[in-house]
């Protein structure tokens, strides 16, 4: 039977726990508002609904905003040199091998898919916006943009088209955490939550593999 001991460091701090939080709720909350706009026709109901999209939708502009300066003020794991992995990623590409070194932080890999959702996220809010002030007249472009209904494919459909990519990668980050977990033998999911992340140590992964290697000999 295999058996693992780990290290353990504090790597991410309250601040940062507290943003991913707020953002995390946020998008899912977004995302919710929309699909239960799909079960109202038009009336009272959408419209109250679409109004709460939108102030959610200041929610995570906030939290946007939080993240992207706490990406350069912050702790050295919170920034986002951090997640500035350029040479990890142009080898992985090179010789096909999605599998990163450990490491304390953010992961070399998966970490260029955080950035392009941060911008993902910039686009959303700003389409978003402009899309309050066209069809609500709400601040803050309502003075540029409500009177340019127009105006308002060009900042729906990349809206709708970030909508969904988000969606899918909020699938595709929680399938990875519970797939890493089973693989690795490493706690990963909680590091949000306590700031805490685990390394298996390397002697103790080097006796469980000599345990299972003795054994078969055994055995044979």
């Amino acid at each position: 039977m295999e058996t693992f001991t780990y290290r353990r460091r504090k790597v991410y701090d309250p601040a940062l726990r507290l943003i991913h939080l707020w953002n995390s709720l946020a998008i899912l909350f977004l995302m919710a508002t929309i699909w239960l706009s799909d079960l109202f026709e038009q009336g009272v109901g959408e419209d109250t609904l679409w109004q709460l999209h939108i102030y959610i939708g200041y929610a995570l502009v906030v939290g946007i905003v939080a993240r992207l300066a706490w990406g350069i003020v912050g702790p050295s794991h919170a920034r986002f040199s951090d997640m500035w992995h350029p040479a990890a990623w142009w080898d992985a590409m090179r010789h096909f091998n999605l599998k990163a070194k450990p490491r304390f932080g953010h992961n070399t890999l998966a970490s260029g898919a955080y950035l392009l959702v941060y911008l993902l996220l910039i686009t959303m809010a700003i389409t978003g916006l402009g899309l309050a002030a066209i069809e609500h007249s709400m601040r803050p472009f309502n003075a540029w943009l409500a009177d340019m209904p127009w105006l308002k494919e060009v900042f729906e459909e990349p809206h709708e088209l970030i909508y969904y990519l988000l969606m899918s990668f909020v699938v595709v980050h929680i399938a990875a955490l519970i797939w890493h977990e089973h693989k690795d033998k490493t706690p990963l999911a909680q590091a949000m939550v306590t700031g805490y992340q685990y390394e298996v140590e390397p002697n103790s992964t080097y006796q469980a593999i000599s345990n299972n290697q003795n054994q078969g000999d055994n055995h044979a």
